[in-house]
């Protein structure tokens, strides 16, 4: 097997430039669906999986939570992206001749500012990378698309504005997913792990103190449904430090006395993003 990363979108997507960035000189392979790109690393066909975890503009990506607990893939890396919306449109196309801008409803919503700035109306895609794509084969000097500079080199469109987006901090973070855990290393850690609590009171709570008496960072919890059930709630976080660190091993001993299930689902190097930006 290749290196070959798998990832889910088009070629020119936001989540292929990630690829690319986090694993230079491998191939990448576009997949319909988050599902897809989870199964052909599970069949062999892609040695990684790049899955979008979560935006800091438009919040948590619900898909990955859902499948990720019971996919059979570990968490082994983290990367961060930075957003960089283009204003892509055919060759021949200006500013001025622009009366339609296509792109995915989320990006739409982060250029809010071009749009008016220009007067143009906004038209919904399924994904950035598929407005390129659409624009391109269309052609014409009315439409635009809102998509990466990379789809706009896969497509053969112009760039005729960069950094389009209304906030400069517009970052996308992906888990990096693999059939293997992540091999041994040295340096600040990041832990992902899902739980599901009792059905007593102040279980969160009590659950969580652990991590609270044993001095252990916890950077991010999200809860959802299972199942539609109201009930039925699960848990995902992520902590700083590793299972096997005294303090992380003391918290996640206290969380399962509390919790119906614990489940580990990586832990890796913490980015350097992540470290640049601590404390801030």
């Amino acid at each position: 097997m290749s290196n070959l990363i798998a990832f889910q979108g088009l070629p020119g997507a936001y989540s292929d430039l990630a690829c690319r960035a986090a694993y230079p000189g491998w191939d990448t392979l576009p997949c319909p669906s988050f599902e897809a790109a989870m199964d052909a690393v599970r069949a062999g066909e892609a040695k990684l999986a790049m899955l979008p975890c979560e935006n800091s503009l438009a919040g948590r990506v619900p898909d990955i939570h859902r499948l990720l607990p019971d996919s059979g893939l570990s968490v082994i890396g983290e990367h961060f992206e930075r957003v960089e919306h283009c204003l892509l449109a055919p060759k021949g196309a200006t500013l001025s001749t622009l009366k339609r801008a296509h792109s995915h409803p989320v990006a739409l919503g982060q250029v809010r500012l071009i749009l008016k700035e220009l007067g143009l109306q906004a038209v919904i895609e399924a994904d950035t990378a598929g407005a390129a794509q659409i624009i391109a084969e269309r052609g014409g000097i009315e439409d635009a698309a809102i998509a990466s500079a990379l789809a706009a080199e896969t497509y053969g469109l112009e760039i005729l504005r960069r950094n389009v987006e209304d906030a400069a901090h517009n970052t996308t973070r992906f888990y990096i997913c693999s059939r293997e855990k992540a091999a041994p290393f040295r340096g600040p850690c990041i832990t992902t792990f899902v739980f599901r609590v009792k059905n007593i009171p102040a279980a969160l709570y009590k659950a969580l103190g652990g991590f609270a008496t044993n001095g252990v960072n916890m950077t991010k919890l999200e809860s959802y449904m299972l199942d539609g059930e109201f009930t039925a709630t699960q848990f995902l976080a992520d902590v700083d430090g590793h299972p096997d660190d005294a303090n992380v091993t003391r918290a996640l001993e206290e969380l399962a006395f509390f919790s119906r299930e614990v489940k580990v689902l990586g832990a890796y190097p913490a980015h350097a993003y992540r470290l640049a930006h601590q404390g801030r």
